[in-house]
């Protein structure tokens, strides 16, 4: 069996569900920590210097180094340890079946292939010690899926180098763009008093209800309003709604959660602060609203400063498997928080962005085995 498949199904078989906001589940699931100490066996077996860094209580970033002697670049390999929650599967989540080619599971193609080409990379370099290589920083993040708060920790540490790669699901092409995010709450208030006399309160979903009128008018003035070439026009989308105590209780809140999509050259910060300006402005809105600080900012991610780095891993790419794409996303990963570290970072992954998150989550196994082989070469040229 090739050392990343091994991996791989070493990796997918220790839960790290991510919880996502929620109140923590089924103890035996959530978290990294048990990917974390598989990590730490892992680079310890290979006799390599890692450090943590602690991001919450059993969440930890696992960062190794390799130096090679002579090297003029240093490389890192970026990936996170989480997975999305398991509702709804329809295959045993942490069984880490291979049939067909496949391995299923929670987390096999988002993004624990990935990481597993990473990991067989890397500990390929360390016992070839091949001439000419680049020194390699292998950095397994947490909290991706959710608030992206390990590779935050990371970069705040110093994490810096010539190059990064990002692993993600990219069916072997590269990503050297993609979309940023940001998420808040906008809140309404009212007044409560019983359902049978609601004249005599304010109805804060009623609120609410003429707010999104003007939201979904925004939403449709920022799609017209500009665009990337290669993105398009950032977006708008209210995803979820929640307000009130009980059906005969006149609600005096109402609270809805917003997700933007930011393109190059956007502030995720300053996007709750526009909405609210064009509600106060152009929606004709007489009461009050809050738009809160954002809960979760992601920034786009530029091609600007990758170009080398693109052709370097294209040339890697096509040795391996004869040709490759250079393509933009409208989802987020930690890649434009490393680039805006000061680190050129591109994403790449085997596995299909389609499966990530399915209920029956799957990877091809020759695609992870083919990521292996470029990244070492990648490293090595």
């Amino acid at each position: 069996m090739h050392e990343a498949v091994r991996l791989l199904r070493d990796l997918v078989a220790r839960p790290s569900v991510n919880p996502m906001g929620r109140p923590m589940m089924d103890p035996e699931l959530t978290y990294e920590h048990r990917v974390t100490a598989y990590l730490e066996d892992f680079f310890r077996g290979l006799g390599v210097p890692y450090e943590k860094q602690t991001v919450a209580p059993l969440r930890e970033n696992v960062i190794a180094r390799w130096p090679m002697p002579g090297a003029r670049r240093t490389i890192i390999l970026e990936a996170h340890q989480d997975t999305v929650p398991t509702d709804q599967m329809t295959i045993e989540p942490f069984a880490a079946r291979i049939e067909g080619g496949r391995l299923y599971g929670r987390g096999a193609c988002d993004i624990k292939g990935g990481l597993a080409a990473m990991l067989a990379a890397f500990a390929r370099v360390v016992r070839d010690r091949p001439r000419g290589a680049a020194n390699v920083v292998m950095a397994c993040s947490v909290d991706e899926e959710h608030t992206f708060l390990g590779v935050q920790r990371m970069v705040q540490g110093g994490l810096r180098a010539d190059a990064a790669i990002v692993a993600e699901p990219t069916r072997l092409n590269i990503v050297n763009a993609h979309k940023g995010v940001v998420r808040w709450h906008l809140s309404t208030t009212g007044r409560a008093c019983h359902s049978s006399a609601p004249e005599r309160g304010v109805n804060a979903i009623y609120r609410m209800a003429r707010l999104l009128v003007g939201v979904e008018q925004y939403a449709e003035h920022l799609r017209a309003s500009r665009a990337d070439p290669v993105l398009g026009p950032p977006t708008l989308s209210v995803g979820r709604i929640e307000g009130g105590t009980s059906v005969n209780t006149v609600p005096d809140f109402c609270r809805v959660e917003v997700d933007r999509r930011l393109i190059p050259g956007e502030d995720p910060q300053a996007a709750p602060g526009q909405l609210a300006d064009f509600l106060n402005q152009q929606a004709g809105i007489d009461f009050p609203f809050s738009c809160n600080p954002p809960w979760m900012a992601k920034e786009a991610l530029s091609p600007v400063g990758s170009e080398e780095l693109v052709r370097q891993l294209g040339e890697a790419i096509d040795s391996v498997v004869g040709q490759h794409a250079v393509i933009a996303v409208p989802y987020g990963t930690d890649a434009s928080t490393l680039a805006r570290g000061g680190t050129p970072s591109v994403v790449f992954g085997p596995g299909d962005i389609a499966q990530a998150h399915t209920c029956d989550e799957w990877v091809p196994l020759d695609e992870v085995e083919q990521a292996s082989e470029i990244l070492y070469r990648f490293i090595c040229a």
